[in-house]
């Protein structure tokens, strides 16, 4: 049968390709963990052969060893295809990424290409996800007495559990290791998180223009997560302007931006920030929008594109994202960027330097805007009817004006002041008897 190159199958016409044999294995290690290497058939299947002896062997093996990293120990066997001689190599890997001369390849289709910086921060994220997380590190100064019972009852009570000590409600949730709270335990439940963790915080600011140039407020909040994720949402609700509707007898409230959209992002900030940063989630209040910025950038490889256009999620802190869960804070399946575009299509998403920002634009400032730039459309186009009246008619009154321009009197007086005040207009003699001269148009 006739040998097709692959993403897990290589051929190379003879070992004078061992550099570029080398990185078909990374390559193919990296996207599948495990391949066939042969040596003595050409690309296009045509088996050639070669000439082998047990140092071609051993040259192989050695050059395996010396530039792949991580080290694979493949199965390499001298075997015969038509009657010719041939290496055949199979291997397999899970130590992912492996890099080939130092460098870090990826199989695509039949070719191997270079990994991008980011597919290969992903790849170590992924390798080293359990040691990464922070939410599942033992806090070595917390004690049981640092925990409020109250906070957790009521949780307890809001996902359908009992209570009867702390301990014990402790371990049902997974929250102690050897009997040691974890950070998400602290984070949680603690009385002062703040104690323990200095970015257990929120900070909110608004703005008077469209940038940062102008503060109108500033405030931090300090506590546990839950505490902050109700802070930003009253936070944004009293920053933000609230319009109503009546639904039969009963107003409404229904604010520029939707509840449950930027509800769901603030969610997800707290969700899923990088702990490890000393920096706090923001939220900033523009005119014309608000930002939820969280420290730490998309996770598990993840992009934009994939956000916005797939169902799926990587999740930073997956004890987090549980407790979140149990009280259905947050869906299992990544569904809460389909939640803010659906109820915010305007909605965008960025990563700005450390931190991921979801921004909602302020439906009154583009509201208020569209009035005034209608209203200075509308102004124009009755001075352009002014002037090409008067152009016409030099000594024509101001109540004729009214009737050809379709305004009241008082209207005209007003336009005409604002064109004489910038010099397009002038009064040639007496009220009456005199006439209007354009002097520009």
């Amino acid at each position: 049968m006739k040998l097709i190159e692959s993403e897990t199958l290589e051929l190379k016409k003879s070992t004078s390709e061992i550099k570029e044999a080398i990185i078909s294995i990374a390559a193919i290690l990296n996207k599948h963990q495990h391949g066939e290497l042969f040596f003595g058939i050409k690309s296009n299947g045509a088996v050639s052969g070669q000439n082998i002896t047990e140092k071609t062997i051993r040259d192989i093996s050695k050059a395996i060893a010396d530039h792949i990293e991580p080290k694979i120990y493949p199965h390499i066997n001298h075997i015969e295809i038509d009657g010719k001689s041939c290496i055949k190599i199979r291997f397999k890997g899970n130590d992912i990424p492996y890099f080939a001369y130092g460098r870090a390849y990826i199989r695509v289709a039949d070719e191997d290409r270079q990994l991008s910086a980011k597919t290969l921060e992903g790849m170590f994220v992924r390798k080293n996800k359990d040691k990464l997380r922070w939410d599942i590190e033992i806090c070595k100064e917390a004690k049981l007495t640092d925990i409020s019972a109250q906070k957790v009852k009521l949780y307890l009570k809001n996902s359908g559990l009992k209570y009867d000590t702390i301990r014990n409600a402790f371990e049902k949730l997974k929250l102690l290791v050897d009997g040691k709270m974890l950070n998400a335990a602290v984070f949680l439940f603690a009385r002062k998180p703040q104690k323990f963790f200095p970015n257990a915080r929120l900070r909110c600011a608004v703005f008077g223009t469209t940038d940062t140039t102008f503060t109108i407020d500033m405030q931090d909040f300090e506590g546990d997560i839950f505490h902050l994720i109700a802070k930003a949402e009253e936070y944004i609700l009293k920053n933000i302007h609230i319009g109503m509707r009546l639904e039969g007898l009963r107003r409404v409230d229904v604010p520029e931006i939707d509840k449950a959209a930027f509800r769901e992002a603030i969610i997800n900030a707290f969700c899923h920030r990088d702990y490890r940063e000393f920096d706090s989630v923001n939220i900033a209040v523009f005119k014309d929008r608000v930002e939820i910025r969280s420290p730490g950038l998309l996770y598990g490889g993840l992009t934009i594109e994939t956000i916005r256009t797939k169902m799926v999620s990587e999740r930073r802190n997956e004890l987090l994202a549980d407790m979140f869960h149990r009280v259905h804070f947050i869906e299992k399946w990544g569904r809460g960027i389909k939640l803010i575009i659906s109820k915010e299509p305007d909605a965008r998403f960025s990563e700005v330097g450390t931190k991921f920002i979801a921004t909602f634009k302020r439906k009154s400032y583009y509201e208020s805007k569209k009035v005034v730039e209608t209203t200075q459309k509308t102004t124009q186009k009755t001075t352009q009817k002014i002037i090409e009246a008067i152009t016409r008619k030099s000594d024509i009154t101001q109540k004729d004006l009214a009737a050809a321009i379709g305004i009241t009197e008082d209207g005209v007086k007003y336009h005409i002041t604002k064109l004489r005040k910038k010099g397009i207009l002038k009064r040639i003699g007496p009220d009456k008897g005199g006439y209007w001269e354009v002097v520009k148009k």
